[in-house]
C-alpha cells in the first residue's frame, strides 16, 4: 500500500538546516499495525506526517496504492487526508466550542457527507460515548477526549489510522483503553501506524520500526494472534485527480454554522469587533440624514424664491465721488413691469413695493413687513396659500383692502387660529384676511414668514404712498434663456429710462438661479464632507476588524491545522474566515443602522434639526459594512488558508 524510496526531509530554521529524515526506504502493507519508535528528534513524527500527507519530503519517492504523491499540491493532499488518513493526536485537538458529536462529524463536512450524521453518531457509540455525545469536548476526561478523536479519525472510513503518541497525555488505565481500541481496529483489517517512544506501547504492534538521527536502524515484524490481512478497499480516481480538487465539497450552510459558533464562543471579542463598524455605520446614517435633511430644507426654501427668477432692482452709482441712493437715478414703474412681461423670454412678472406696518387684531398688535405685489406673485414666488386664496386681478385693479398673511403673523396676531375672513388693521386701515401663505422658515436673521401681502395698487395708493415700485420679479421660461433674458431686460430698462453710459449701473438684475446653484453646491459639498467623515469612521472600524481577525488567526492556528489535517482545503478555510468577518461587520452594520436612525430621530425631535433618512443611505451603509468585512477580512483569511497543517498543529 505504501512505498517510500530515498525520502529525505530537512528543516530550515533560518540559521541552520536540520536534517529530520535521511534517505528513508520503507514499505507498509494494508492491514499492518506498525509502531515507529525513537528518541525525541529521531524523525519519527516527521515520517508519520509524510505518511499521512501532512508534510512533503524534499526528495525521494512516495507511492500510495501505486500513485506518486510527492508532486501533489496542498488541496489535492487535503483530499487524501480526508479520504485515506485518519489522525489521532497526542493533544487530542478537539474544538472546545463543539460537542463530541460535532467534533466527530467534522471530516464528513469537508467530504461533503454532512448528511451521514448517523454515521458519526454510530462511531461515537462504537467508542462507548453515546451517553456523552452532546457534551462539549472540554467537559470530557482525557480518555474520553481521545476516544472522540479516534471516532473522528474513523468516521470517514479511512484506509489507515495514524496515531502520534496517542497515550502520551493519558493515565495508565485510559492508555490501555485507547490501545485496545487501536488493536481492535487493526484486528478488523484497518492499517494502523503509531508513533511512540515507550516499549510497552510498541509491543501492541505487530511490526516495530526503530529510528535514530533520521534513519531507520531496525525493522522487525512480530506476529500477533487475531490480526487480519485484507486488501484495501477501492479508492475513487477523483481522490487522486490532479485536474482539480473536486472530491468532496463542504456546503455553505456548514461554513455559516461554524462561523456563527466561533463568533458566539468569543462574545466579548465579537462585540468589540462589531463596535467599530457599529460606530461607523451610525455616523454614516446620522450624518447623511442631517446632510440630506439640511439639503432638502434649503431646497424647499429656495423653491419659495421661484424657479428661473430674475429680480430687477433700482441701483445706485457715484457722481463726482458721491454715492447716490438706490432709485435716485433709475425709478422702476408698473409700466416697466408691463413692458418686461411682454418679452418673449418671460413667463410671468410681478412688481412689488415694500414697507413696515403696525398690525392690530382685537387686543393684539404686531409690527410686520408689508409687501404689495401683483397677482402673478403667487406663481412666480410659488406662494399658493395653504388656506384661503390669493387676491385677483379685479381686486388689484379696484385697490381692494385684502391681505394674505404669513405663518408668523398667524401665530403672533391670531394666536394660531385660522384668520381667513377676519378683519385686521394695518396702520389703522381695515384689511380682510383672505389667505395664509405657506411656511418658508428663516433666512439668516430674517423671518420670511413675518409678512403681509396685499395688492400692489392698494399698497402704493392707499397704504404706503409710493409712486414707484421697489423691485420687479421676472420668471424666465427656461434656464437656457436666462442669459438672453437678462440682456434683453437690461436693454429695455436702459431704453425706457433713457440711461446714459454714466448711469447704466443705476439698476441691477439678480439671477436667483446662480444663487440657488451656489447654495445647493455648498450643501452638496457639506453632504459629501459629512459622508466622508462617516466613511473614515467605517474605515477605522474595518481596520479594527482586520486586527481582530489577524489575532483570531493566531489564536486558532492549531484549529486551522486540525481542520486541514482532516481534509479542509485552502478554499474551505478562506471561506469560513471570510464569513466570520462578514457576519461581524453585517450585524455591526445592522445595529449601527438602528442606532443611526434613532439618533437622527432624536436630533430631529429634540434639537429641531431637519433630518431625512433615505433608503439610499441605509443601503449604502449596509453595503459598505459588508464590503468592509469582505475587504478587511480577506487578508487574515488568506493568511489562515496558507498555513501548513503540520506547522499549524505544532504552533504554541
Amino acid at each position: 500500500m505504501i512505498e517510500l524510496k530515498g525520502i529525505s526531509r530537512t528543516y530550515d530554521t533560518g540559521k541552520v538546516q536540520v536534517p529530520a529524515l535521511r534517505n528513508i526506504t520503507l514499505s507498509i502493507a494494508a492491514g499492518e499495525f506498525v509502531a515507529i519508535m525513537g528518541h525525541s528528534g529521531s524523525g519519527k513524527s516527521t515520517l508519520l506526517n509524510i505518511l499521512g500527507f501532512l508534510d512533503k519530503p524534499d526528495s525521494g519517492s512516495y507511492r500510495f496504492l501505486g500513485r506518486e504523491i510527492t508532486e501533489f499540491k496542498d488541496d489535492y493532499l487535503s483530499n487524501l487526508r480526508n479520504y485515506i488518513a485518519g489522525f489521532v493526536f497526542q493533544q487530542f485537538h478537539l474544538l472546545p466550542r463543539m460537542t463530541a458529536l460535532e467534533n466527530t462529524e467534522l471530516p464528513l463536512i469537508y467530504a461533503g457527507k454532512k448528511y451521514l450524521i448517523d454515521t458519526a453518531r454510530g462511531m461515537i457509540g462504537e467508542v462507548g460515548l453515546s451517553h456523552r455525545e452532546e457534551h462539549y469536548s472540554n467537559e470530557l476526561s482525557g480518555g474520553e477526549q481521545q476516544r472522540v478523536a479516534i471516532a473522528r479519525s474513523m468516521v470517514n472510513e479511512p484506509l489507515m489510522i495514524l496515531a502520534d503518541e496517542p497515550t502520551g497525555n493519558l493515565d495508565t488505565a485510559s492508555g490501555r483503553e485507547i490501545l485496545s481500541l487501536l488493536r481492535d481496529l487493526n484486528d478488523n483489517g484497518k492499517t494502523v501506524i503509531m508513533v511512540t517512544h515507550e516499549k510497552e506501547i510498541a509491543r501492541h504492534a505487530r511490526r516495530i520500526i526503530r529510528m535514530r538521527d533520521g534513519e531507520i536502524i531496525s525493522d522487525k515484524v512480530y506476529e500477533r494472534r487475531g490480526s487480519k490481512r485484507i486488501a484495501p478497499r477501492h479508492v475513487p480516481d477523483e481522490v487522486f485527480s490532479r485536474s482539480g480538487p473536486t472530491f468532496g465539497k463542504a456546503e455553505l450552510g456548514d461554513f455559516i454554522r461554524q462561523a456563527v459558533g466561533s463568533i458566539f464562543s468569543h462574545k466579548l471579542r465579537s462585540i468589540l469587533s462589531m463596535l467599530g463598524i457599529l460606530i461607523g455605520v451610525t455616523a454614516v446614517i446620522s450624518m447623511l440624514a442631517i446632510g440630506q435633511g439640511a439639503k432638502e430644507a434649503i431646497s424647499e426654501r429656495l423653491s419659495s424664491l421661484g424657479s428661473n427668477l430674475l429680480i430687477i432692482r433700482p441701483g445706485s452709482f457715484r457722481s463726482h465721488g458721491v454715492a447716490l441712493e438706490s432709485g435716485m437715478v433709475t425709478r422702476l414703474s408698473l409700466q416697466d413691469a408691463k413692458a418686461i412681461e411682454k418679452l418673449d423670454e418671460i413667463a410671468g412678472v410681478s412688481a412689488s413695493v415694500r414697507g413696515i406696518g403696525q398690525l392690530v387684531f382685537g387686543n393684539r398688535n404686531w409690527r410686520s413687513r408689508i409687501e404689495g405685489v401683483e397677482v402673478e406673485y403667487e406663481n412666480v414666488k410659488s406662494s399658493t396659500p395653504v388656506t384661503g386664496r390669493f387676491f385677483t386681478e379685479r381686486e388689484t385693479r379696484m385697490r381692494e383692502k385684502v391681505a394674505v398673511v404669513g405663518m408668523t403673523v398667524v401665530r403672533e396676531l391670531f394666536d394660531g387660529t385660522d384668520p381667513v375672513g377676519r378683519i385686521m388693521k394695518i396702520n389703522r386701515i381695515n384689511f380682510k384676511v383672505i389667505g395664509v401663505l405657506p411656511g418658508r422658515g428663516g433666512w439668516g436673521w430674517r423671518d420670511r414668514d413675518d409678512i403681509v401681502v396685499i395688492p400692489i395698487t392698494t399698497a402704493m395708493y392707499r397704504l404706503l404712498g409710493k409712486e414707484y415700485i421697489d423691485s420687479i420679479d421676472a420668471e424666465v421660461k427656461s434656464p437656457e434663456l436666462m442669459d438672453r433674458a437678462k440682456e434683453t431686460i437690461r436693454e429695455l430698462i436702459i431704453k425706457r429710462n433713457r440711461l446714459t453710459e454714466d448711469n447704466e449701473d443705476s439698476f441691477h438684475i439678480m439671477d436667483m438661479t446662480e444663487f440657488k446653484d451656489a447654495v445647493q453646491s455648498t450643501t452638496r459639498t457639506m453632504s459629501w464632507l459629512l459622508g466622508s467623515v462617516a466613511a473614515i469612521s467605517l474605515l477605522v472600524g474595518g481596520i479594527g476588524i482586520m486586527n481582530i481577525m489577524l489575532v483570531t488567526v493566531k489564536e486558532r492556528t492549531r484549529e486551522i491545522g486540525l481542520r486541514k489535517a482532516i481534509g479542509a482545503r485552502r478554499k474551505d478555510i478562506l471561506i469560513q474566515f471570510l464569513i466570520e468577518s462578514i457576519f461581524l461587520t453585517f450585524w455591526g452594520g445592522v445595529c449601527g443602522i438602528l442606532l443611526g436612525v434613532g439618533i437622527s430621530l432624536l436630533l430631529s425631535g429634540l434639537a429641531g434639526w431637519p433630518t431625512k433618512i433615505s433608503v439610499f443611505s441605509v443601503m449604502l451603509a449596509t453595503l459598505f459594512s459588508v464590503m468592509v468585512g469582505l475587504c478587511f477580512g480577506l487578508w487574515p483569511a488568506i493568511q489562515a488558508s496558507r498555513l501548513k497543517p503540520v506547522e499549524a498543529l505544532r504552533y504554541e
